[in-house]
């Protein structure tokens, strides 16, 4: 059984069932995803934490880094209560305006940010989701003050910079590429170490002179509770991989803009811990208060 802590729908979840049915073929077995949202992502990733350590039971969250970050009473520890197995892939995101705002680049909106401090707003949706994060990630490494307005997802987000309300967001690119392509959405920035396919004319963060710390790397992870044996841990690491490498994913991938982040499920462990730790650097540093 494969667990998403949040609603059906979400990035996790289409994520999920898209590699999971590949690895049921894989493996011969039915994978059940099941949807247990709540608390913040907190009730099914403590679900999974409690669940017997036999590779069963997998836990597919894209947010376990801001869980931890936001949380100051969590029911597990997020170190000591999971192994990082693997990577399923992450989603740039990119900095959006809407043409009636004028920005003809992110170094416009900066430079307006700065001159009357504190004008700016941006939406998302809600504290703790990708575009909150995303958004503090580039404001706090660009130096200027902004104010959110949270959305209850990432449509009425979108669409409160179409209207001219909210002056920027930072969303996913799955969300914005339509209206991007549609004239509706200006794209600033992508919020990547590298340029991506499906906007390649527009610039990372880090091109337009600002630091790496502008990035924020949404990604989808799978955990295990702790003590699950190293070999299970080893061969669901593989499984997984080969899983993503099958073409009708691949396929999926790339409309939904999701790019595979390869690599061993000990570089996926050091790379899951540096990121929490750089993500309660950022809440403290915007002063973001854990619930």
């Amino acid at each position: 059984m494969a667990v998403v802590p949040l609603g059906a729908g979400s990035a996790s979840d289409i994520i999920a069932r898209v590699v999971m049915d590949q690895l049921s073929k894989q493996l011969g077995q039915t994978i059940v995803v099941e949807n247990r949202p709540g608390a913040g992502g907190t009730i099914g990733a403590n679900a999974v934490a409690k669940s017997a350590p036999d590779g069963y039971t997998l836990l597919i969250y894209g947010a376990l880094n801001t869980a931890h970050a936001l949380h100051s009473r969590l029911p597990y520890d997020t170190f000591k209560d999971f192994i990082p197995v693997t990577s399923l892939g992450q989603q740039p995101l990119v900095v959006v305006t809407s043409p009636g705002k004028g920005y003809k680049s992110l170094k416009d909106m900066i430079a307006a940010a700065k001159a009357k401090p504190g004008s700016l707003n941006y939406s998302s949706v809600g504290v703790g989701s990708a575009s909150h994060f995303g958004a503090e990630r580039l404001r706090t490494a660009a130096g200027f003050d902004a104010q959110m307005v949270p959305f209850k997802g990432a449509a009425d987000a979108v669409m409160d910079v179409v209207a001219d309300r909210s002056d920027f967001s930072v969303q996913l690119t799955a969300t914005t590429l339509p209206l991007i392509k549609d004239g509706k959405l200006v794209p600033l920035a992508v919020s990547a170490h590298k340029r991506i396919p499906s906007l390649p004319d527009t610039p990372t963060t880090i091109e337009l002179g600002l630091p790496p710390e502008s990035v924020y790397p949404f990604y989808t992870g799978v955990y295990v509770p702790a003590n699950t044996p190293p070999a299970v841990v080893d061969r669901l690491h593989k499984e997984i991989a080969k899983a993503i490498e099958a073409p009708a994913v691949q396929a999926r991938f790339a409309t939904l803009g999701v790019q595979p982040m390869p690599g061993s499920q000990a570089e996926f462990a050091k790379f899951f811990h540096d990121d929490v730790n750089a993500t309660i650097g950022l809440a403290k540093a915007a002063k973001i208060q854990p619930q």
